[in-house]
């Protein structure tokens, strides 16, 4: 009855050895989204590793810390840089790693935020008055006096051909 039961919920060895394969490829390949959030990237990758320890499969700390400082995308590498240097990354935990980064995606998201709300308030439209002498004024007055009397004309001739 046990083994039926084992081989309902959780599979042949076949079974377990296909799913086993796809997740390490799933980890081996896993990167950051484009747009997406650290606390998105920590659910999927927690995801992907609970999986394949449910399986057997063991990772050190180290490993799991490096997988994810290369994962993340190039935004994310002036804190990479800064976390390699000053942490020893095999005793660093996992989810104390994803906490110094969202700690900086919120400081981020605040320095957007701020900048946002001081250009709003820095851009104002100014509107440029150019002062003309008698003479280009009376000449664009001509202009436009010519411009009109064309208009009105051709109007004419129009009106005439019909």
């Amino acid at each position: 009855m046990w083994d039926t039961l084992e081989v309902n919920h959780e599979g042949t060895n076949k079974v377990k050895r296909a799913r086993k394969h796809t997740l390490i490829q799933e980890y081996e390949m896993f990167i950051m989204l484009k747009g997406e959030a650290i606390a998105e990237v920590q659910k999927r990758f927690t995801h992907i590793i609970n999986h394949l320890m449910s399986l057997d499969k063991t990772f050190e700390k180290e490993e799991l810390n490096i997988k994810i400082l290369k994962c993340l995308d190039k935004s994310w590498k002036p804190k990479l840089t800064a976390i390699s240097e000053s942490k020893d990354l095999t005793s660093l935990s996992m989810a104390s790693l994803f906490g110094k980064f969202r700690e900086q995606e919120l400081e981020m998201n605040r320095l957007n935020v701020q900048e946002r709300e001081d250009k709003h308030v820095r851009s104002i439209a100014l509107k440029v008055v150019k002062h003309k002498s008698k003479q280009e004024s009376s000449d664009d007055i001509d202009e436009e006096n010519l411009s009109l009397l064309s208009r009105k004309f051709s109007k004419f001739l129009k009106s005439n051909r019909n």
